[in-house]
């Protein structure tokens, strides 16, 4: 072959590479361009009443409690216990799975995330997590396709405090709020998926990390940027009242810690939560001491509670090995005899959005009417629905008034009073020194809501022109929340 013919064949095998290469690129290009598209895909919103009610008329699902407690003797674990101990031998999430599905349920709930920072799914933002310890699975994506194969929807649990990573009450940094927003889109991206959230340690009597420490707004509407229908959940019903959706779009009920649900009077979507066992956690002592029983929980909890628009969470606690308890997995084949899931929820009646914006009137200074000395006016701006203000009997024309110390905009106040005793009331607000009326409502509910278009004041003040005793007042709130 001579020389001239020697670089013609090299050269038509370059082209050839070369056309290989770029096709090569180019369908790898085509699929990721269509991945991102399918991940990227919009999702239309659906109006929260109707999430609200497909929640209600899901009954009854799985709760998970599994993470790093799981290998310690408290539910509340050693912030720094070391990876190494979380070392399940017969991890399986198809058996879980299964184990709802023979029990009637309709979804799971897995800890991601409990108050002691470890994550058991694959993150990029701490090293405290799964992949590092002796198991290097990523548990979260497991479960979330072991309940997708039974046809069972997907939630997920995560806790705001964190002892691993200091973000606790007095602690918190902007680091710390950029990883919890960096986890939770984790979460919402990378697992397909998620009909809601429950969040834990936020607001809680006990967590003491506030809803501007973290700011719950911003939280609220990341989640719902990422995934529009996955309901935001916040175990907070221990600080709120019952009547209103104080920073959660269901509320819930921690039946272990005394939060029990009015099957009676309720009118919100709900969830009351309780463990078959004695603890969240899995405990040795677990397979052979005795579990609530199915006749218990299908006909005293679960049937009138689903009579009372509330969806009702059985806490299963998997062992050291990953696995569900044979007494556990008999009981809940036991409650799927047993429980036959509602063919018609009741329908919710209409109910005030959740209030999510941070509390522009919370411990700033009031003033009202005379009130006895043990009930003034500062308890009803204390963040504390415990307390109250409470006008004297005396007062014809009771009133009560916040300062707001400057100048702010806002578009919602919220009345909340100690019971369901005002009828009508002038509600005004101070500006350019003169007061202006905002309305004169006549909501005799225990929690009056008022939404109105964006003006600025520096005082709010409610007149109580109708009632049967004298005011109390627990909280008055004013808000400016994002619309």
């Amino acid at each position: 072959m001579t020389i001239k013919n020697k670089y013609i064949l090299m050269k038509s095998q370059c082209f050839r590479f070369l056309f290989l290469t770029i096709a090569v690129l180019c369908t790898v290009m085509l699929f990721m361009a269509g991945h991102v598209y399918a991940q990227e895909k919009p999702v239309t919103p659906a109006p929260l009443s109707q999430l609200q009610q497909q929640f209600v008329d899901l009954g009854f699902g799985m709760f998970i409690h599994y993470n790093i407690p799981t290998y310690m003797e408290d539910d509340w674990a050693d912030p720094d216990a070391l990876p190494a101990i979380f070392n399940p031998k017969k991890l399986n999430t198809d058996q879980w799975a299964k184990a709802a599905k023979s029990a009637g349920m309709t979804y799971g709930c897995l800890t991601t995330k409990h108050h002691s920072g470890f994550a058991i799914w694959d993150t990029k933002t701490t090293a405290y997590n799964v992949m590092n310890s002796p198991l290097k699975r990523d548990v979260v994506k497991e479960y979330v396709n072991s309940f997708r194969k039974q046809g069972l929807k997907v939630m997920l649990y995560y806790s705001i405090l964190d002892t691993h990573h200091k973000l606790r009450p007095g602690q918190i940094t902007p680091a710390h709020i950029k990883m919890v927003k960096d986890q939770l889109t984790e979460l919402l991206t990378n697992y397909g998926e998620i009909s809601a959230l429950i969040i834990d340690g936020w607001d809680a009597p006990w967590s003491r990390i506030s809803y501007d420490d973290v700011p719950f707004e911003e939280i609220y509407n990341l989640i719902k940027s990422i995934q529009p229908n996955c309901l935001v959940m916040d175990l907070n019903a221990a600080k709120y009242p019952a009547e209103a959706l104080f920073y959660t779009d269901i509320k819930s009920y921690e039946q272990g810690a005394g939060q029990h649900i009015s099957k009676d009077s309720n009118r919100l979507p709900a969830l009351s939560c309780l463990p078959i066992n004695q603890n969240w956690f899995w405990k040795p002592s677990f397979p052979d001491a005795p579990v609530k029983k199915a006749n218990e929980l299908v006909n005293n909890m679960l049937v009138p509670l689903n009579k009372a628009y509330c969806n009702f969470i059985l806490n299963v606690a998997p062992n050291s090995d990953g696995l569900i308890d044979d007494n556990v997995i008999a009981e809940l084949k036991e409650i799927g005899q047993l429980y036959k899931h509602p063919e018609n929820s009741p329908k919710l009646p209409a109910a005030a959005a959740p209030v999510i914006s941070s509390n522009l009137a919370k411990k700033h200074p009031a003033n009202a009417s005379w009130s006895d000395d043990m009930a003034l006016m500062d308890f009803a701006t204390d963040d504390d629905f415990t307390t109250s203000w409470v006008s004297h009997a005396g007062i014809a024309d009771p009133w009560f008034e916040v300062d707001l110390s400057k100048e702010v905009p806002f578009n919602m106040v919220v009345i909340t009073e100690e019971k369901a005793n005002v009828s009508a009331y002038r509600l005004e607000y101070f500006a350019n020194n003169k007061w202006h009326l905002l309305t004169e409502g006549n909501d005799a509910s225990r929690i009056k809501i008022y939404r109105f278009e964006r003006i600025w004041g520096d005082k709010v003040r409610v007149r109580f022109t109708k009632f049967n005793s004298p005011p109390a007042i627990a909280e008055i709130g004013v808000y400016q929340e994002r619309r």
